[in-house]
């Protein structure tokens, strides 16, 4: 575990995952081993969504893509790069046709491997600076590979009342419950701010729109994404890719603690 800390902010990262964010000691994460989910956060790469129902097939141009839900990045290990005093580097290398186990086998899928035709590089850069915590994906691939990105943090909640404001909307944590496993989707936004005892902004660059889920009242997951994967039929996932060109492509989440509405 690494500690990045500035003026009243400090964060922990454990292998590339966010794990605490306070300010003036205020939690903002939520924790390991709380009820509700078993993450602080995660990222959902190169799909978005469950894949259950198509066999877990994903059409992509060339090869064969075996992809369970949320895709394969979360099964492979970050190696932290480099390390300063307000920022931490970390990347996850990927080889096109190599098999990865997934952890979800047997248990909660049929899938025991997990493969992906095309060679690729993701990098998640951490900054603490003066307004929050920045958190920049960089994704570098072959040309015309397809993906989808959505980052998945968790936030604490601890009032009945809380709720999630932008986009034009204004949405209480019991119509996220009640969404279920699809989630909510808030659509053509790029910032929404939590209200709960202290309020926190994410605000985004690159992404366009949000998930919102959560499967108890203590937690809320506030999730950019580049594309809605329940707007299609799950044999129709591949609707929803970008495709890669010769340079990188950057995607930006600031959490913004203590934001005015």
């Amino acid at each position: 575990m690494i500690t990045l800390e500035h003026l009243d902010q400090s964060v922990i990262i454990d292998e590339g995952e966010l794990i605490s964010y306070q300010v003036e000691g205020y939690e903002f994460m939520h924790q390991k081993g709380e009820p509700g989910w078993g993450n602080t956060d995660t990222e959902m790469f190169p799909v978005i969504g469950p894949t259950e129902a198509a066999g877990y097939r994903v059409q992509v141009p060339k090869g064969n893509a075996v992809q369970d839900q949320h895709g394969h990045l979360r099964e492979l290990r970050y190696h932290l790069n480099a390390q300063e005093k307000h920022s931490a580097i970390y990347t996850k290398e990927y080889q096109a046709g190599t098999l990865v186990s997934n952890s979800k086998y047997p248990k909660r899928s049929k899938a025991p491997k997990l493969i992906w035709p095309f060679n690729f590089r993701f990098e998640k850069k951490f900054h603490l600076g003066d307004e929050g915590l920045k958190i920049t994906f960089t994704v570098s691939g072959e040309r015309d590979m397809p993906y989808m990105l959505g980052y998945h943090p968790a936030f604490r909640l601890r009032s009945p009342d809380a709720r999630v404001v932008g986009g034009g909307k204004s949405v209480r944590l019991a119509e996220v419950m009640a969404a279920g496993d699809k989630a909510l989707e808030i659509p053509e936004t790029d910032s929404l701010v939590l209200e709960d005892e202290k309020r926190i902004g994410v605000s985004t660059r690159g992404f366009g729109s949000f998930m919102l889920w959560s499967p108890s009242a203590n937690m809320i997951c506030v999730e950019p994404v580049t594309f809605y994967p329940y707007a299609v039929e799950q044999t129709s996932l591949h609707e929803g890719f970008r495709f890669l060109h010769q340079e990188d492509v950057e995607f930006e989440v600031s959490l913004i603690p203590n934001i005015k509405t």
